[in-house]
């Protein structure tokens, strides 16, 4: 898997000005709103449920309200591995989080599983024999169908200890013209992406349990306007602003799911 493979884009690393002849419009807002829904939900799996490890499937350190940020903003017990591939990320990251041992960052094809499992980091942080968190946020749009998506985004819980919860969110699109071209133009620049319908996405999620509201726009997601706002938007990205309101079916849709 290629640097790019596994990015943040347009996920929780931000939209760059030089994605915007690939990514609709909607993508700062849906960046930002992913954010948002990032907090709340590890503030429910935390406070919630109870959780106090966390394995995040694609991370998108360095920004603000990371993972290991919030959990132990909550439960400062609390421990978090990162997996990724991007170098840039993953240098940032171990440069943020130099000293911290209840944090660890490695680099793994979030495909191969039973790699990212291995890892002497994860064996050193997570303990399978209690309830994980398995953040895959704004991540499995880069999973094509031949990756086998529903395998990936279920082999962590499917090891860990009930009362486990994966955290989720995709990119979906109703508009199958829509869909293609981005598809095509993602795969043009070297960019693994799928995108999906909602009721696509539920298929690969059936019989994991969602937690009220269940699987929504993230905007709707146990809305909280009182909590921490995303950081400033860049001035060239300002524009993009406000565009998820035009009412097209494209957004970031997903939600908490516990294991049964």
């Amino acid at each position: 898997m290629g640097p790019r493979r596994q990015g943040e884009l347009p996920g929780r690393s931000g939209v760059r000005a030089e994605d915007g002849a690939r990514l609709p419009p909607e993508s700062v807002d849906i960046t930002r709103q992913n954010r948002l829904f990032l907090y709340r939900a590890v503030r429910h799996l935390v406070v919630g449920a109870g959780i106090r490890q966390f394995l995040d499937m694609g991370c998108g350190l360095p920004a603000d309200a990371n993972v290991h940020q919030v959990d132990r903003e909550f439960a400062p017990d609390a421990r978090a591995v990162y997996a990724g591939i991007d170098p840039v990320v993953l240098a940032h990251a171990r440069a943020l989080l130099a000293g911290d041992g209840s944090t660890a960052v490695i680099t793994a094809d979030l495909r191969d599983q039973e790699a990212v499992l291995g890892h002497p980091e994860v064996g050193r942080l997570i303990d399978f024999d209690e309830p994980l968190a398995v953040p895959f946020l704004s991540v499995a749009h880069h999973l094509l169908d031949a990756d086998d998506p529903r395998r990936v985004l279920r082999t962590a819980l499917e090891r860990a200890a009930p009362g486990s919860h994966l955290a989720f969110s995709e990119i979906v699109c109703s508009d199958p013209v829509r869909a293609a071209d981005l598809d095509a133009r993602m795969g043009a620049a070297g960019i693994a992406w799928q995108t999906r319908t909602r009721a696509q996405v539920d298929a690969l999620l059936d019989g994991l349990d969602p937690v009220e509201p269940g699987l929504v726009n993230v905007v709707h997601w146990r809305p909280d306007p009182g909590q921490p706002p995303p950081a400033p938007v860049p001035g060239e990205l300002t524009p993009f602003v406000g565009a998820s309101r035009m009412g097209r079916d494209f957004r970031e849709y997903g939600g908490v799911l516990r294991k049964p």
